[in-house]
């Protein structure tokens, strides 16, 4: 019989609360919230700084996870849109794999919703467990290289496809074309004037569709 293996074990979890100047700390207790997770199940140190972003909070992290031997960490500051990419950089440039970390949203989620500053502090907890409950069941991962083809599919040979098309081919890339009727200009070409200026629309097509049909690197595929 197999003997159950608890993700949570031996497990060391830092957690960082930022302040966002006072994004966050103006409507949540950030120090409360720190303090109070630092009684977590495996969170091993709990600290509050003012701006987790910068150079020196970064230095934090990476600090604790040599000195403590931290291997998970929770950062609850903003949306990790901003900054889950600085937290995963500073977890690897402290020995960690970059996935073992989980972020909160403390901001947009919480402190930019409400004025309620007991509300908010209670859900800067709850944000907060919830992040080091995860955390403790994440396991390391590695980026994995895959080859590409480096070709353009362009599909459609109205004016936005022959502008597209040539921006490619132009900065190097193998482009292939592919327009249903049996010539590209799309209904730009159909049009005598076009808005503002009222410039003759073939005038302005006709040389880009030349350029389409002669350049090196576009594959044209008409009538496809």
């Amino acid at each position: 019989m197999s003997e159950k293996v608890n993700p949570e074990q031996d497990e060391r979890v830092g957690v960082y609360v930022c302040h966002c100047g006072t994004n966050i700390s103006k409507v949540v207790d950030v120090e409360d919230v720190a303090e109070w997770a630092g009684e977590l199940p495996n969170v091993e140190v709990s600290r509050e700084y003012k701006f987790m972003c910068s150079s020196l909070g970064q230095d934090l992290i990476e600090e604790d996870i040599k000195e403590k031997g931290l291997t998970k960490i929770v950062v609850a500051s903003c949306s990790p849109h901003m900054h889950e990419k600085t937290f995963r950089t500073a977890c690897e440039r402290g020995g960690l794999n970059p996935f073992m970390f989980e972020m909160a949203n403390i901001r947009e989620h919480d402190s930019w919703t409400t004025d309620d500053e007991v509300a908010a502090t209670q859900k800067a907890k709850a944000l907060t467990n919830a992040a080091v409950e995860r955390v403790v069941h994440h396991q390391p991962l590695e980026p994995l290289p895959v080859e590409i083809n480096p070709n353009t599919l362009v599909v459609g040979g109205g004016i936005a496809g022959i502008s597209a098309t040539l921006e490619l081919a132009d900065a190097g890339h193998h482009v292939i074309m592919v327009e249903r009727e049996p010539s590209i200009g799309g209904h730009m070409a159909q049009l005598d004037k076009t808005f503002p200026t009222l410039d003759c629309s073939a005038c302005i097509l006709t040389p880009k569709m030349v350029d389409v049909g002669q350049h090196p690197n576009i594959t044209l595929l008409s009538w496809s």
